[in-house]
């Protein structure tokens, strides 16, 4: 799985090239917080269920059917943002679907069962360059931790900053008003 730190850089870019009329503060924190939800499955660990189980990491939460769930979220709380309530709806539940997308991209652990409980299938990305991140708190401040972060910042972290400032130019040169050629 990436990092927590790496799920919110999904919705961080798409605020970015949306602006902030369209995802408003609030909603931008919703959607980062949907975004790292899938992870709060990790709590199974230390209930001893096991990993790859439909109720333990990588089960339930990392499915289509969870993000569209959440969604639900985002539809009861768009009014309060200034969104259409279908606009919250789909901002949240494509928030929540990041995260599984994201870790099918990862090098390890289970696959993940996206189409759950149309298909029961673990699937990972054809192509895997993102290092899987260390669950242990120590193991993550280590080399192995840092080097995660390096293809974090790689293969997360830049191509989609860059996709949000090349969003955000275009929706700017969009609106910038037009002079007469003559």
């Amino acid at each position: 799985m990436p990092t927590v730190f790496s799920h919110v850089a999904v919705p961080m870019a798409a605020a970015i090239g949306l602006g902030a009329r369209r995802i408003p503060p609030w909603a931008l924190a919703a959607g980062m917080l949907a975004a790292v939800a899938p992870d709060f499955d990790g709590i199974a660990f230390k209930l001893g269920i096991a990993y790859g189980d439909m109720s333990g990491h990588r089960g339930f939460t990392h499915t289509l059917l969870f993000a569209l769930l959440l969604g639900c979220a985002g539809y009861a709380l768009a009014p309060r943002w200034g969104m259409r309530r279908w606009t919250g709806y789909l901002w949240i539940a494509l928030c929540a679907a990041s995260h599984p997308l994201l870790d099918m991209f990862t090098s390890g652990g289970a696959g993940i069962p996206f189409l759950w409980p149309v298909d029961e299938g673990r699937y990972f990305a054809p192509w895997r360059p993102i290092e899987v991140s260390p669950i242990a708190l120590r193991r993550f401040f280590s080399p192995r931790g840092a080097q995660v972060m390096l293809s974090e910042l790689k293969f997360v972290w830049t191509p989609l900053l860059c996709a949000g400032l090349l969003a955000l130019s275009a929706r700017r040169f969009s609106a910038a008003p037009r002079r007469a050629a003559f």
